[in-house]
């Protein structure tokens, strides 16, 4: 059990980040909880205790990350920051022959450049604190999965930014991990679901011709993520272990499919991956 030491978490109005918030808070840490909407902070405030400090957080936005600088400086005093957690996405899907460009820069803007932008503001008070860097990551980043491949490129940058990290602060006392949990019971899988369906909505009639099978399928296979997935404190349980372990995992599989994806992506060939795959994906369209 710790006492008043300060975590930034990201994205912590639903779902993952909620719940790491709340973890937190009853290890006795003091929680600043980035959030989007005002509800979302009334909602913390009432159920959680006044160790954490909801602020508005939009990781695309310089005038928040300011704020947020400001928030850490007030309360950080001369320990500095005991952690940062990455936690902000959002999933972004579809055929990647026809998802417009620009929705996948707002894919990286929020899971890889607004992850880079809180990290390099809170640095100067990890440095202080020798805390340490815990990224959200995903089995994605690992496995790419057809139909959310933007979710999944961003998911590998993540994976690069936490190695780069890791080795450029390794004689700072800063540790760096990375979480790559499979399928969790999370609001994002909702609103992945909705996206894809956004996407069927302005594909042209060749796109559906191509696609449309499988997107409709990759829809359905979103929700079973969302009934078969791990509770969200799985994740959280992860996320406790990376701040206070000596040392730390550099990372962290959460959920038996992602230790089943992490195998076949690491030890198996290229091809014989994708064969397996697409025959998986075969017998479920069959």
């Amino acid at each position: 059990m710790v006492q008043s030491k300060v975590v930034l978490v990201t994205g912590a109005s639903t779902g993952i980040g909620e719940a790491i918030a709340r973890r937190l808070d009853g290890r006795g840490y003091l929680v600043v909880a980035g959030i989007r909407k005002p509800e979302d902070g009334d909602r913390l405030r009432a159920t959680i205790s006044d160790r954490v400090h909801p602020i508005r957080l939009d990781v695309t936005q310089p005038a928040d990350i300011e704020v947020a600088r400001a928030t850490l400086d007030a309360l950080t005093g001369s320990a500095g920051l005991a952690g940062l957690v990455n936690n902000a996405g959002v999933a972004i899907g579809g055929p990647i022959e026809f998802v417009p460009v620009d929705l996948v820069r707002r894919q990286f803007e929020v899971n890889v450049f607004g992850l880079l932008a809180v990290t390099q503001a809170a640095l100067p008070f990890l440095r202080v604190g020798k805390g340490r860097i815990v990224n959200i990551g995903s089995i994605a980043g690992l496995a790419t999965s057809p139909m959310v491949v933007p979710y999944c490129m961003s998911k590998h940058a993540v994976e690069a930014l936490t190695d780069g990290l890791r080795l450029e602060l390794a004689d700072t006392g800063i540790e760096v991990a990375v979480i790559e949990p499979g399928a969790v019971k999370t609001p994002i899988w909702d609103k992945g679901i909705s996206q894809l369906a956004e996407a069927g909505g302005r594909l042209p009639p060749v796109a559906i011709e191509r696609y449309g099978r499988t997107l409709r399928f990759f829809g359905k296979l979103l929700q079973a993520n969302n009934a078969r997935g791990v509770p969200p404190e799985r994740v959280a349980d992860a996320v406790v272990h990376a701040l206070e372990a000596h040392p730390p995992k550099t990372r962290y599989l959460v959920g038996v499919d992602a230790w089943i994806r992490s195998v076949i992506a690491r030890l198996l060939p290229d091809r014989v991956g994708d064969a397996l795959l697409r025959a998986a994906l075969a017998r479920m369209l069959a």
